[in-house]
């Protein structure tokens, strides 16, 4: 299976920029063109231009159109993908769990809502040749009305979960890598020891006014599941 359309988009933006086709400052082809080029839609385009923001390499101006980000040299950019967890060690995604429940104090806390709102949880393993390398559980407040299609999620990234009822264009996704130790439900879906160490990559959604839309912790287990940081000096 080929890689996704937003995703060549995203990497034949960067080739440009890294290669100094494109340069600080330098506008990108807009939505139309880029519509036309790639023969794709404009969600797919703005999908494309919404992981080079997050990532980094292009800003947009309101109304104007996006550009080329001046480097920072002293920023380290973490490029984290959710669906392939572990350096990309994961070829299957197994959902075990959708479901609507009353939300625990810790996630009431995180996505600031009250005791008596559900929330939407969703597990999922990673695998590879059949075994589990990866553990994610999300939390999305609920609304009545909105949806829940367990074969889109399966394999969606957490932005694209909430997209429903907001915009990817106005999220703001905020990482904290911790480690911990993996308690029964994490060991027996990881498939591995109670007490054995793990790394911890928690994610908080935001909206435009900085109010929580999404939690969720990815657990990985094994001696590959380090996360790594680049410095782009071109």
């Amino acid at each position: 299976m080929g890689a996704p359309e937003y995703i060549k988009i995203v990497e034949a933006i960067k080739n440009k920029i890294t290669s100094q086709e494109l340069e600080p400052g330098d506008a990108i082809q807009s939505e139309n063109l880029l519509c036309e080029e790639f023969n794709v839609s404009r969600m797919t385009v703005r999908k494309g231009l919404a992981v080079l923001v997050n990532e980094g390499y292009i800003y947009s101006i309101p109304g104007k159109g996006n550009y080329v980000c001046e480097p920072d040299l002293d920023q380290y950019i973490l490029h984290y993908n959710e669906m392939a967890p572990g350096n990309e060690r994961g070829d299957e995604v197994r959902l075990i769990e959708v479901n609507v429940v009353k939300p625990s104090y810790e996630v009431g806390f995180n996505l600031e809502i009250p005791e008596t709102k559900h929330v939407i949880v969703v597990k999922r393993i990673f695998l590879k040749d059949g075994f589990p390398t990866a553990y994610d559980i999300k939390y999305i407040p609920y609304y009545r009305g909105i949806p829940i299609v367990e074969k889109e999620i399966r394999y969606a990234t957490f932005p694209e979960m909430v997209a429903k009822k907001n915009s990817i264009f106005a999220m703001t996704k905020k990482l904290k890598i911790r480690a911990a130790i993996a308690e029964d439900e994490t060991a027996r879906n990881l498939e591995i020891p109670v007490g054995m160490p793990l790394l911890v990559v928690e994610e908080k959604l935001l909206d435009e006014k900085d109010k929580p839309i999404g939690w969720g912790m990815m657990y990985l287990a094994g001696e590959d599941a380090g996360l790594e940081a680049v410095a782009s000096f071109d």
